[in-house]
């Protein structure tokens, strides 16, 4: 992982995504507050073909590019590793710090889908967004009790068919438990926002349009059975995004997609996020947030450059 640039751990080479302890039983101390490889689905989850989206109207160029992002904190692990490769983990002790830091500043920590509906309304000056990639255990048992404590809120996105199993993709990092599908049944139910995180933590880019079809539409239905409701919220494996993923989301009936970079697809269905890390104290994360105000204006001047190239080519000579 590499911190200052906020990319994440490259796609291991000759790593079989799609294809550990079993579902526990039910969890009753979470609080409240506002979740397999290859093989058998969740228990009580039916898993029938995925079906090919039908594409609304196909777009040549990538929807809904926006001139400003919101702030978004990428987190994945909130735990204590003695071996941390893929610097994912942040240990609780930090974690309280990095928030208790949100709060003094007046900003309070929401889900993506509370930040964007607060977006809309124009009511999202002192929010920011927390996200949680790949659906660890840990952030039940260290995070929710920490972010309860503020009045904050999250985004947990989860593996859909890896629930209840361990982080196998990460093949150099340390052995990591996954929530339970009852776990994640009761964060929704506690209100907390799960979204989808596909299908085997499989990278999205180049993708046949049939397995696209498959990682975006199928996640979301598992998904939308385990929670009992809507699932709106995606995040592209790896952070690895190109158009026609953003595409399929979009046809699978997504509100909004979480990416890592600025690139020319950044805008709903490709949010821009900031990596944290167990380094960062108080002057890092003011640094990182000036960093993403940066790197919004610089891909804004990048898209209109592309569009006044593109105008400038679809001119007719008189």
């Amino acid at each position: 992982m590499d911190a200052e640039r906020g990319s994440v751990r490259s796609v291991p080479s000759g790593v079989r995504h799609p294809a550990a302890p079993a579902a526990g039983a039910r969890r009753t101390d979470l609080p409240r507050t506002d979740a397999p490889r290859t093989g058998a689905p969740p228990s009580g989850v039916r898993r029938p073909a995925a079906q090919l989206p039908r594409s609304r109207r196909p777009l040549p160029e990538a929807p809904l590019a926006e001139t400003t992002s919101p702030w978004i904190l990428m987190y994945h692990s909130v735990a204590v590793e003695k071996e941390d490769p893929y610097q994912l983990t942040v240990s609780p002790e930090r974690f309280a710090e990095q928030i208790a830091w949100l709060h003094r500043r007046g900003r309070r920590g929401v889900s993506v889908r509370e930040l964007m509906r607060a977006r809309a309304a124009g009511r999202a000056d002192k929010l920011v967004g927390l996200t949680f990639d790949d659906g660890y255990a840990d952030f039940a048992r260290h995070a929710v009790p920490i972010l309860q404590a503020y009045g904050f809120t999250a985004t947990a996105y989860v593996v859909a068919d890896l629930l209840g199993r361990a982080n196998d993709w990460d093949t150099e990092g340390p052995r990591k438990t996954l929530l339970t599908v009852q776990e994640v049944t009761d964060l929704a139910a506690a209100g907390w926002e799960i979204g989808s995180h596909g299908l085997g933590h499989q990278a999205l880019t180049g993708l046949p349009a049939e397995v696209l079809a498959a990682q975006t539409r199928e996640s979301r239905r598992v998904l939308e059975e385990v929670v009992g409701g809507p699932v709106t919220g995606f995040c592209y494996p790896y952070g690895a995004v190109d158009l026609a993923a953003t595409l399929a989301v979009r046809d699978a009936g997504y509100d909004y997609a979480v990416a890592i970079a600025h690139s020319p697809l950044t805008g709903r269905y490709a949010l821009p996020r900031c990596y944290v890390g167990d380094r960062d104290g108080a002057w890092r994360l003011r640094a990182k947030r000036g960093r993403h105000r940066l790197r919004d204006t610089v891909a804004e001047l990048r898209r209109q450059r592309l569009a006044a190239r593109r105008n400038g080519s679809r001119r007719v000579p008189s």
